[in-house]
């Protein structure tokens, strides 16, 4: 089978396609024919080795994963012999960040708890583009988050891939959602349900009086005091993204003590395997109150170009990888 590989840390130009032996399905497994895939910061990371601790987890001095890719939707092809949940045929989507990546290939196999029957409402690529976009954005939101009904929930970086789904998933449990983004991206971020979206460039979000019962900074743009000064008594703020290896450290030393005084909350998402993921999003999305928003779609022979352009930072919702007309 064909395949993105890299056998050594660095940019996309590193990144080769190869033929590569086709994988077989152990016992729990399952072997699916990859129709799309999309693209999260945790790739160019990896591919990078970036920043230094990142090679820890991805091996050292070389990487032990050659290619890359934690979001998949196909078909199955075949089964391990264990398998109960699957048949050849059924169109899945897959999370395969806790199981070795891989999914930037024309097939791969993955253990049967990775995958669940793909929506039945939208397409391969729109189903690629959710797993770990739409789990970080739901494990922030609903599990550290704690959301509630009503409450008045703010979305710091709201256009990106995580962030829109952030924007909608917080508007489907019943919260009032301001969305904060640049200027060309207003529109985008108020079109998928925001209640209100403040222009960064026009207006400090810390500075304007408002608080706010959640906070998800994904953008990583303001001090840990700027966030915990405009949160509601009870208020938590979940930090997702961050701006460098010292705002990482920083978040993870001071939110915990920060967070010591008083009833307000601060801390860093801490991400968790947990299979029960797509299928609690399958339900939400076959509502249509939820939506994979796509920015552009790359052909296979692309993914160096779309992880140089995921890498300028400035991709409005996912990128996805489209597996049709391999030659």
């Amino acid at each position: 089978m064909k395949a993105i590989v890299y056998e050594k840390y660095g940019s996309s130009d590193v990144l080769q396609l190869k033929e590569v032996e086709k994988p077989t399905p152990k016992e729990n497994e399952v072997l699916i024919k990859v129709h799309a895939a999309s693209l999260n910061a945790g790739d160019w990371h990896a591919l990078r080795g970036t920043p230094f601790l990142q090679r820890l987890e991805s091996g050292f001095p070389r990487p032990n994963i050659q290619i890359l890719g934690a979001d998949a939707a196909g078909i199955v092809e075949a089964v391990g012999a264990n398998v109960t949940g699957f048949q050849p045929g059924d169109e899945v989507y897959a999370d395969l960040y806790w199981c070795g990546f891989g999914a930037f290939a024309e097939y791969v196999c993955i253990p049967e708890k990775a995958a669940a029957l793909k929506p039945a409402n939208i397409s391969f690529e729109e189903a690629a583009a959710v797993p770990q976009a739409a789990f970080t954005a739901l494990h922030a939101i609903r599990d550290q988050g704690k959301v509630q009904a009503g409450q008045k929930v703010l979305i710091n970086g709201a256009s990106g891939g995580v962030g829109t789904f952030a924007v909608q998933i917080a508007q489907y449990f019943g919260a009032d959602v301001t969305g904060v983004c640049s200027t060309r991206n207003v529109e985008i971020v108020r079109s998928i349900g925001a209640d209100r979206v403040i222009d960064y460039t026009q207006e400090d979000f810390t500075q304007n009086g408002q608080c706010y019962d959640l906070i998800i900074d994904i953008a990583a743009n303001h001090s840990l005091a700027d966030l915990k000064r405009v949160l509601s008594d009870q208020g938590i703020c979940v930090v997702v993204g961050f701006s460098t290896l010292v705002h990482m450290l920083g978040v993870t030393l001071l939110g915990p003590w920060m967070s010591r005084n008083g009833s307000k909350k601060l801390g860093m998402l801490m991400p968790k395997e947990d299979e029960t993921d797509l299928n609690v999003m399958k339900e939400i999305l076959e509502t249509g109150k939820v939506v994979s928003v796509i920015d552009r779609q790359y052909a296979f022979t692309e993914i160096p170009e779309a992880i140089r352009y995921l890498e300028e930072g400035h991709a409005r919702g996912k990128i996805v990888i489209t597996m049709k007309n391999i030659n």
